[in-house]
């Protein structure tokens, strides 16, 4: 009689956001699959306590160090390994003792801990789209080098990978990422003058944290995901394409050299991409709501307005341009869409700082790791200084 194969170890970077809350209900629900390895948050002690007291991992670390003590109080009574501060991370991302890495971590300070689990070759299941978008030639570099099998979990390159599998060698025409528009489709920059963070946050398909948010309601998520999708699937600027399809219902498409095309479909719901890449390649059974076609009678598709969200239109340039210009659109727009949620700034504001710090700073053409460090730090600066923040 055959061994039963060994649960999978997973190691959940930023595990108390949106991602990382959804990837521990998969594991809930599959746990003669799974276990939980790693647990990692910034802030929230509260809920990394109940995870690891429910999950109990082999470690766990706080980013925001004030809170260390009161997380290592409250697992005292535990074998878990308690950690704090951004550079354990990276400490616990070189442990042996996981499989996989969700990678959920929010914007840049997920770069470290991605990039050494690539070197230590784990497969990663990459949530942190910013990885990419900031130095996406190094990491994929990386991961070629050390066999280590990035595996996208954002819905769209998560759909794009899905409607690959099975196609080998098969030439891309291009890539179609759709979006749904957020909560701002069709209205104009006057309308915008007035929006506050309340309005931002109503995204009306998809449930997730303030920062994704935001850059869905600017649409500059949609060009992080284009550069994000460049260095995933080794493609040129000019093969990928965003479309604004309301319904959220095709998660995107992959159309193929002699013009036949293949979508993903399905209900906007995080957990599925996320199950899909913790149990890859294998599909298993969930009770996750299903698509039912008699309710969607219209699937509609239209050019994105880059005339009045600047921010995609900005991402896009910096996408052609390469070198260090995504590594410091993401920076600028970062510190940006921090200072919207603090109401420092208008909504049409964001656009106008990330547009003004890519104009000042100085542009990189083949950036070492180091610059991309200083280029992040020097747009943070700059942008800030924009905004008298």
């Amino acid at each position: 009689m055959r061994d039963k194969a060994p649960k999978k170890k997973i190691a959940i970077f930023g595990s108390t956001g949106s991602i990382g809350t959804q990837a521990l209900e998969v594991i809930r629900a599959n746990d003669k699959l799974f276990e939980v390895d790693i647990l990692t948050a910034q802030n929230n002690d509260e809920l990394l306590i109940k995870q690891a007291l429910e999950f109990n991992p082999n470690a766990v670390v706080i980013g925001d160090e004030r809170r260390y003590e009161k997380v290592k109080s409250a697992l005292s009574s535990t074998d878990i390994k308690v950690f704090a501060g951004a550079d354990a991370l990276v400490e616990v991302a070189d442990f042996d003792s996981y499989d996989m890495m969700l990678a959920g971590i929010v914007g840049f300070a997920g770069l470290k801990p991605t990039l050494k689990a690539v070197e230590k070759g784990k497969a990663i299941g990459l949530a942190n789209k910013e990885t990419l978008v900031v130095a996406g030639d190094l990491i994929m570099k990386t991961a070629i080098e050390n066999r280590a099998p990035i595996i996208p979990v954002d819905s769209e390159h998560s759909a794009i990978f899905q409607c690959l599998v099975g196609e080998g060698r098969n030439p891309i025409e291009k890539v179609i990422l759709t979006a749904s528009g957020g909560p701002f489709l069709g209205k104009k920059p006057n309308f915008l003058t007035n929006v506050k963070r309340v309005h931002a946050l109503e995204h009306p398909n998809w449930s997730m944290g303030a920062k994704i948010s935001i850059d869905s309601a600017t649409l500059i998520n949609k060009g992080l995901e284009m550069i994000e999708a460049k260095w995933l699937f080794n493609l040129e600027p000019d093969q990928i394409q965003v479309v604004v399809h309301p319904q959220s219902i095709i998660h995107s498409m992959v159309q193929f050299k002699d013009g036949s095309i293949k979508a993903q479909m399905g209900l906007p719901d995080m957990k599925l991409p996320i199950q899909y890449a913790l149990s890859f390649p294998k599909r298993i059974e969930n009770n996750f709501p299903r698509l039912d076609f008699r309710k969607y009678p219209s699937l509609t598709f239209e050019e994105p307005d880059v005339k009045t969200f600047r921010s995609l239109a900005l991402a896009i340039d910096a996408l052609y341009k390469g070198g260090n210009m995504p590594c410091v659109l993401n920076a600028a727009n970062e510190i940006a869409v921090w200072a919207f949620l603090r109401n420092h700034i208008g909504f049409l504001d964001i656009s106008a700082v990330v547009e003004k710090t890519i104009e000042n700073l100085p542009f990189i053409k083949n950036p070492t790791l180091e610059e991309y460090f200083e280029s992040d730090g020097e747009a943070r600066n700059f942008a800030a200084s924009v905004m008298k923040l």
